[in-house]
């Protein structure tokens, strides 16, 4: 870095950061790899699990009550913020950069989900019929809250001055679909911390962690991580366990959702003997050494971090083609895909297929080990780097033709 060209300052605008959720870990990855040339002013309600001395927190005070009413006070309290900087403090950001459509005057964002494709897919499970009553509260406060979402949506994502980047080909497609966004949308392929998520570490974490969790020793354990467990495929699953009740196959539901329903279900296929649910923890790494495959059927994922996060540590994972992270995933040679994830004979045959070739398994979780090293987050942040500096020289050229013609 040259010590005497200004730091480039960065406005980034995320409710909150942490390592714990899904696209915040992202985000929290992204920019602690940013070269040092980046000089990064958070607005954000909360940030964990971040070195503090890489950046300048500016916290927006957080509004108790339910998730969509933080949301709303959240679009006008962070702009509000930035305002007040600007004018009275004459802090003046270069970029501002939003996790996901979190403000209205991003120079570039994120892309998180495609609403309008997710809520495509779950269009029938949020009907109120297929709920019961106990369900319809938070089924409603999802609803108006999607819909407030897919509002934001459209506002950001359908404006061609606001730069996207995006998890996957899948996500950018979906852009250029509902958005008409044409341009070529840089994808990363997101990166994983290969210290953590290794085979050497599964190996030496296995016997404590099926110990701990009191698995039978010949049981062949599956594995799924994730919230929001309709979407992540949880019902498909379940359904080919119950075609497979023949053979000595668990399943591992890693979710911080409420799991009352989830349960229920489990408890109709007659599965409570088989299926274990947990909450998360951060060394997520003990619940992959305690299983034997990954098994993510979902109907509609812009990524999937798990999946690769198993891969890293050499278990095979059978993913949905409805997954970004199928992208990085040859079939039959280091994954399984699944065209159709709501296939049940399909789904429960690939499961069968790894419970009875050992050998089969045993390489294919080899190969998807090596695939994953291709991707880190120091590669994702040198890429994100290049992309906020080609913004900006783009920005730049706008500005100076906009003064040229004022003058």
């Amino acid at each position: 870095m040259n010590p005497h060209k200004p730091k480039i300052r960065l406005a980034v605008v995320s409710p909150f950061l942490d390592k714990r959720h899904g696209s915040e870990r992202i985000i929290t990855e992204w920019l602690a790899h940013l070269p040092d040339e980046f000089e990064l002013h958070i607005y954000s309600q909360h940030v964990e699990d971040f070195d503090h001395s890489r950046f300048i927190l500016h916290r927006i005070p957080k509004l108790p009550g339910p998730h969509l009413f933080n949301f709303l006070w959240w679009l006008v309290a962070n702009r509000f913020s930035r305002y007040c900087d600007k004018r009275f403090r004459g802090l003046r950001h270069d970029l501002v950069f939003s996790s996901g459509t979190n403000c209205l005057d991003a120079d570039a964002i994120c892309v998180h989900i495609v609403f309008a494709e997710y809520l495509r897919q779950v269009a029938t499970s949020m009907q109120f019929g297929k709920n019961s009553l106990r369900e319809w509260p938070r089924l409603l406060h999802r609803k108006i809250y999607y819909t407030v979402a897919l509002a934001m949506e459209r506002r950001t994502y359908g404006n061609d001055e606001t730069s996207l980047v995006a998890y996957s080909r899948k996500s950018a497609e979906e852009l250029k679909k509902y958005y008409g966004r044409e341009e070529r949308i840089p994808v990363l392929h997101l990166g994983l911390d290969h210290g953590i998520f290794n085979i050497a570490a599964r190996s030496a974490l296995r016997e404590s962690a099926r110990k701990e969790l009191q698995l039978p020793p010949e049981q062949f354990t599956l594995i799924l991580v994730g919230n929001d467990w309709r979407n992540k495929g949880v019902p498909a699953l379940l359904a080919a366990l119950v075609e497979l009740r023949d053979l000595e196959i668990g399943l591992l539901i890693v979710t911080r959702e409420d799991s009352s329903s989830c349960r229920q279900l489990v408890a109709e296929k007659k599965l409570s003997d088989r299926v274990v649910l947990l909450p998360p923890r951060k060394d997520i790494e003990f619940y992959y050494a305690a299983a034997d495959a990954y098994a993510g059927p979902s109907l509609q994922d812009s990524y999937g971090i798990p999946p690769a996060e198993a891969m890293a540590c050499g278990l095979p994972v059978i993913v949905s083609a409805a997954a970004g992270v199928s992208e990085i995933v040859t079939n039959g040679e280091d994954g399984m895909i699944l065209d159709d994830p709501t296939n049940i004979a399909k789904l429960a045959e690939v499961i069968r297929h790894l419970y009875e070739n050992k050998e089969f398994c045993k390489q294919l979780g080899k190969k998807a080990s090596e695939t994953a090293r291709r991707y880190t987050w120091e590669s994702n942040g040198r890429e994100l780097a290049a992309i906020f500096e080609e913004i900006l020289r783009r920005k730049s050229g706008y500005e100076a033709r906009t003064l040229t013609q004022e003058l």
